[in-house]
């Protein structure tokens, strides 16, 4: 893949790859988001700062467009874990930029924080 636009991601993400200036995939996307988005699974290894959570991310948030299932009210459909409550943010503000032109809404739940709110939030 030589662009974002050879994935066939939904116009929603599309759009918002080109405002967040996204142009050529990095090695490990190209090499994930066409087998993760026919919803197979995939293990991806690469070091630091290579776009991994694009990787994941967007083909999840193309995934749930192109479902035209109704959700069920208060209840998730996506949950991401990440060992670190800073990995956490930084993927929480990809999913918001990546689906910026969606309407889905994200939360993040961590660890030493009240549950009571986080909880609400995810429903």
């Amino acid at each position: 893949m030589t662009s974002f636009q050879d994935f066939g991601l939904a116009d929603p993400i599309s759009r918002a790859l080109k405002e967040e200036n996204y142009v050529t995939p990095t090695p490990i996307q190209a090499q994930t988001i066409p087998i993760a988005i026919t919803g197979r699974d995939v293990i991806g290894i690469a070091q630091t700062g290579t776009g991994k959570t694009a990787s994941f991310a967007l083909p999840i948030l193309h995934r749930l467009l192109e479902n035209r299932i109704k959700p069920q009210p208060k209840t998730c459909r996506v949950l991401v874990l990440s060992p670190t409550r800073e990995l956490s943010g930084q993927i929480l503000e990809s999913f918001n930029a990546y689906g910026r032109h969606i309407k889905l809404t994200s939360a993040l739940a961590i660890g030493g924080v009240t549950m009571g709110r986080q909880v609400r939030s995810v429903m």
